[in-house]
């Protein structure tokens, strides 16, 4: 047995200069690694060409590591194109300006040679050989091979954490341990072990504690044992709190957002989300907590501010296919009254240009969909605006305040106009790390102008005494409950952790609403790592609303709803939804679950010799099979649902680059039980496959659906011609409807796919 060096504490300091060119770190690292000196004084070989082009760069025989990790630590690359949407340009031309040039510089073919060694070293394969071939492709150029040997590790035979006096339980010490009996002998791991092991005795104060290691390697049996001894030494209290660099913000303003005050234990915990929140202020370009490193157990604290401008404006442009024109403004002072208080202005206004866009090149026309109300209404422009106030660190670094108040007019075009105006108040506990309780209240004054339409689909009722009454305003005020916690590696792209949240929402009379409901909803969202960068997560969304009976006086309906079969009045808003981009994705946007069809009187009076009962005094006895009706002449309207069942399972894993595939199974059921004469329920499994780009502003994602093309029987919604187009009536019979499929052929599968193009990932 040979005794080895208690080395992994200072290794940990030469990880990052194996990246960079040979250094005198590398030189005493080689010295580690068997012929390592040998390839450091390694010359170019005489008659061979000076850095011929590498046109391609492969490295065969790696099974224990991440291939692009240990190609990250090379020097030498092959040349490439310098984008991939460049790629059609680089087969034409090798210019610079597409394509990247990269040389042989045999010196650094040797030196790689050793640093994929030493990558092997690193991570307890201490006996792998790695061999290079230099072939010649052509005048000037190569293509150079790696073929790498890793022979058996040295693995981990024994694993002992020592600690006098015992300070940290058995789970606090095993959730620790990065490196574990049976593994390969990692330096990597082991400055991992050590440092988790540190902060977690920080975390119960403990901020001087030593953590030593003692290793002994046998050579011949390829076995390490490991032993970690634990020094806590004492526990640590904040002494004192001192503000440097602060001019606009006063030190007590900084001092109440810390989590920590004087005479306090020190911990880590504290220490990250103070430092957290000082950031998330958005008053400071730079925020340090810094501590003198002295043997003592009271700690001077030094905070170091570099103050950021307290106030930001901004004004953009826009346009969309939907809302046309849009012009959105943003002010806020970051810092409003002091105390970090901040004051948000925001505003926005939509479909200017409108009337002469309409219908126009790419822009919808609201006039297709307009069925049972006029198209003027949706033409009009939109607008949202908002001002809301943000008192934080209320009584408490974990509390924060909120008020706002609030006004819109927001356009679904040809459906419906929601217009509204109100308050808001919401009070913040974090009662953990990424964990915040919120209570809020919302008080909306709201009235919805559409068409007969969009309130018999939506809200389940047609007969013209109730929707005059809901056309009047409403009062729709919520009291909300809701926890969050966020326990991912990544905020954008997630690769191990999970996610959860839940609300509970209630309006009735004590909360001076006139929809009056009950309304639960909670989502989970857990990802594993399969790989180093594959991903396996897993969604589970809940929801489930039940309108009070009380609601049907509150809005002026009374008994007459009963005339078409409703139990329960419920906003659309309140409602769920399934199907889309973060649902679904085999459907389009809330396109999965009960739906019925609108048809204009005028496309549905087309009459011929299959339908010939149809005209304008027996319209609801048209039939919707017969005739030259096709299902793209129907529009189909979601009726939203009151208990949904979601879930998601997705499988991500890398492509090239910055590019990575996905693919995946959702599922969903969705029921209703607001109108017993409407559809009750549906529910569907679609599988489907993506691809995301990261980009800095999170993942940009292609993501395309399948959908199982299953027939439904659907009802039928028109205009009443026969009484002047001001009220709608539903059809005997039902259309059997199935847009997906096709004629036959290529058609009859693309028509089963549906194409999602967003930002962010799906759960």
């Amino acid at each position: 047995m040979q005794g080895g060096p208690a080395f992994a504490h200072s290794w940990g300091m030469l990880f990052p200069i194996l990246r960079r060119p040979l250094s005198a770190a590398v030189v005493v690292i080689a010295s580690l690694v068997p012929g390592g000196r040998a390839l450091l004084h390694a010359q170019t070989p005489k008659g061979s060409v000076s850095k011929p082009q590498i046109t391609k760069l492969t490295i065969t025989g790696v099974k224990s590591v991440d291939k692009d990790e240990l190609l990250s630590h090379l020097s030498l690359e092959s040349s490439r194109c310098r984008s991939l949407l460049l790629t059609p340009i680089c087969w034409i031309t090798k210019s610079p300006t597409f394509y990247q040039k990269a040389y042989l510089d045999r010196q650094e073919l040797a030196r790689d040679m050793l640093r994929a060694r030493v990558f092997y070293f690193e991570r307890g394969f201490r006996d792998t050989q790695v061999d290079t071939t230099v072939t010649r492709a052509g005048r000037d150029a190569v293509h150079v091979t790696f073929a790498v040997h890793e022979g058996p590790p040295t693995k981990v035979a024994q694993l002992r954490v020592e600690q006098a006096p015992r300070v940290l339980n058995r789970k606090g010490v095993r959730g620790a341990l990065v490196l574990r009996r049976g593994d390969p002998y990692s330096l990597i791991a082991l400055d991992s072990t050590r440092t988790l092991l540190q902060a977690r005795l920080w975390d119960k104060g403990y901020a001087d504690a030593i953590v030593d290691t003692s290793i002994s390697i046998d050579t011949a049996a390829r076995t390490a044992d490991v032993t970690l001894r634990i020094d806590p030494r004492w526990v640590a209290h904040v002494a004192s709190i001192d503000v440097q660099g602060n001019t606009g913000v006063s030190a007590r303003t900084i001092k109440k957002s810390l989590s920590f005050k004087e005479g306090d234990v020190y911990r880590r915990s504290d220490v990250l989300r103070s430092q957290r929140t000082l950031y998330e202020s958005n008053l400071f370009r730079r925020a340090s907590i810094e501590v003198p490193e002295l043997d003592d157990s009271l700690k001077h604290v030094l905070i170091i501010v570099q103050e950021a401008p307290s106030r930001s404006a901004r004004v953009s442009a826009g346009f969309n296919t939907v809302d046309f024109v849009q012009v959105q403004g943003n002010y806020t002072n970051y810092n409003f009254l002091g105390g970090a208080k901040r004051l948000e202005l925001n505003a926005t206004v939509g479909n200017l240009f409108a009337r002469q866009l309409n219908g126009n090149g790419i822009f919808y026309d609201v006039s297709r969909a307009a069925v049972g109300g006029s198209e003027a209404k949706y033409l009009a422009p939109t607008y949202s605006a908002s001002a809301d106030f943000r008192y934080p660190w209320f009584g408490s670094p974990r509390n924060t305040i909120a008020t706002g108040v609030f006004a819109h007019r927001r356009s679904a075009p040809g459906i419906y106009v929601d217009q509204g105006y109100g308050a808001s108040a919401t009070f913040t506990r974090t009662l953990t790390e990424r964990g915040p309780l919120s209570l809020v209240y919302r008080f909306e004054v709201t009235r919805t102008d559409a068409g007969d339409v969009y309130f018999c689909t939506n809200y389940g009722i047609c007969d013209a005494t109730t929707l005059i009454a809901l056309r009047a305003n409403q009062k729709l005020s919520p009291l909300a409950l809701t926890l969050t916690l966020d326990k991912t590696d990544n905020p954008f792209e997630p690769h191990r952790g999970f996610r959860a949240n839940g609300t509970l929402e209630h309006a009735s009379q004590l909360t001076a609403s006139d929809y009056r409901y009950n309304r639960a909803t909670g989502e989970w969202s857990m990802f594993l790592p399969v790989s180093k960068r594959s991903t396996l997560g897993g969604h589970i969304r809940l929801g489930w609303v039940g309108a009070l009976q009380s609601t049907l006086n509150a809005v002026g309906v009374g008994s007459s709803a009963a005339v078409t079969g409703t139990q329960n009045v419920l906003h659309p808003s309140k409602r769920f939804y399934a199907g889309g981009s973060q649902s679904v994705r085999g459907y389009g946007e809330a396109q999965l679950g009960p739906r019925v069809l609108t048809i204009p009187a005028s496309k549905l009076l087309q009459n011929d010799s299959l339908n010939p009962n149809c005209t304008v005094a027996t319209i609801t006895q048209c039939n919707p099979d017969a005739g030259p009706f096709q299902d793209r002449d129907f529009q189909p309207r979601p009726l939203g649902g009151n208990q949904l069942v979601e879930a998601n399972v997705e499988y991500r894993f890398p492509l090239f680059g910055n590019f990575i595939g996905a693919t995946f199974i959702d599922g969903a059921y969705l029921s209703q039980n607001t109108n017993n004469a409407l559809p009750k329920s549906k529910a569907a499994i679609t599988p489907g496959f993506g691809v995301r780009y990261l980009s800095p502003v999170g993942p940009i994602r292609v993501d395309i659906g399948i959908n199982p093309s299953t027939t439904e029987k659907l009802p039928v919604i028109t205009e009443d011609v026969a009484s002047g187009g001001t009220g709608l009536v539903r059809l005997a019979t039902r259309r059997t409807y199935s847009p997906t499929q096709g004629t036959g052929g290529l058609n009859a599968v693309l028509n089963r796919l549906t194409l999602h193009l967003s930002i962010g990932e799906a759960f």
